[in-house]
């Protein structure tokens, strides 16, 4: 791997596990044992590190995001969305837990973000257009708009209020979080659901329910709180 990927790689994972606004340029040449000089020749500052990982980031957006193709709408399909959905954002939780205060300090990054964020929803909304089509939503058109900004309200600002709400140092989030995150979604959702199609609220419900609670199992016998 190239010095320019690690510095990435390695920046990329101490502000997942410290918070970004913890680590300096310093502490991620330290912890690749290269000088501040080597860093600075590939990067200026911490900021420039940040784009490029938004720029993975928005990547994977794009990848995870397309119109969904199924000849049947069930749980599993439920399930797979929302898996994307919350990797997505457990991968990149520095920026969300921060997301404010990042953009604030680059108006570069923000444009591309607020671009990002744009074309996210406009596909978020020809899915549950699609949705509705299909019969699974009973939902009027001018009602979904409001519905994929509420969503996408809380996903961003999710792992955040997750951050005030816990006990444990920054960073150390559990994943688990985020399933009462998909939760919340689906309490949006579910408002929508069209006759018949209970079961597969229900279904992908149990299973996030069965998530949580395996993920807070885990942590009560590492003696882990949040």
């Amino acid at each position: 791997m190239k010095t320019r990927e690690r510095i990435i790689q390695a920046s990329w994972e101490l502000f997942n596990k410290h918070g970004e606004r913890n680590i300096t340029t310093n502490h991620i040449a330290a912890h690749l044992n290269i000088s501040p000089g080597n860093l600075y020749y590939h990067f200026r500052n911490k900021e420039e590190i940040i784009r490029c990982i938004f720029n993975l980031y928005e990547q994977q957006l794009q990848e995870h995001f397309q119109p969904y193709i199924a000849e049947i709408v069930d749980a599993e399909l439920f399930i797979s969305y929302f898996d994307a959905l919350f990797d997505t954002l457990w991968e990149y939780r520095f920026m969300y837990n921060n997301l404010a205060d990042i953009l604030s300090r680059d108006e570069s990054l923000k444009t591309n973000f607020q671009l990002s964020q744009k074309q996210w929803a406009q596909q978020l909304c020809q899915n549950y257009i699609q949705l509705q089509q299909d019969g699974i939503l009973n939902i009027h058109e001018e009602e979904i708009e409001p519905l994929v900004d509420t969503i996408i309200m809380v996903a961003n600002f999710w792992i955040s209020y997750k951050f005030t709400q816990s006990l444990s140092p920054i960073g150390s989030i559990s994943k688990g979080s985020l399933y009462e995150g998909i939760l919340r979604v689906l309490l949006l959702m579910q408002r929508y659901a069209a006759p018949g199609t209970e079961e597969i609220f229900e279904k992908t419900a149990e299973y996030y329910h069965s998530q949580e609670m395996s993920n807070k199992l885990s942590l009560e016998t590492h003696g882990i709180m949040e």
